[in-house]
């Protein structure tokens, strides 16, 4: 798979609503997947902690609500997403966006099974990285 770069947002407990009309939207494929499936339990489990919209025109809308704990600034909700299977160039792009910046999460091993990180650039734009395992 190439690196594909798309935007990543997120919803104040109404990411389902929010994804499935944009699938209404777009068309497309539109997979969700709640905390819940990931160990969460109790209030929150049912939100979206990630979902992931493909059409058939080649778009890629992510998405997820904001967790507990983390505050949720409408304007401030959109996240650039880098994610593919190269980590050779996902990693370099990683440390490009990163050494001037914050980092929010470091790049490393998810208990989903991939390599994620977490920044804020020089210029405060929220941006993830997520480097997949290649398919065969």
């Amino acid at each position: 798979m190439a690196s594909r770069l798309n935007p990543y947002i997120s919803f104040n407990g109404d990411a389902r609503e929010a994804m499935e009309f944009y699938k209404s939207v777009f068309g497309g494929t539109l997979a969700l997947n709640t905390f819940g499936e990931f160990g969460q339990e109790g209030a929150g489990s049912d939100k979206i902690m990630h979902a992931m919209l493909e059409t058939d025109e080649g778009y890629t809308v992510m998405g997820s609500d904001t967790p507990p704990g983390m505050p949720y600034n409408p304007g401030d909700n959109i996240t650039v997403s880098l994610s593919g299977d190269n980590g050779d160039v996902l990693r370099g792009y990683w440390e490009k966006l990163s050494s001037s910046g914050n980092v929010s999460m470091p790049l490393e091993k998810q208990m989903w099974g991939d390599e994620f990180g977490a920044c804020v650039d020089k210029f405060g734009i929220n941006w993830v990285v997520n480097i997949g395992t290649p398919q065969s």
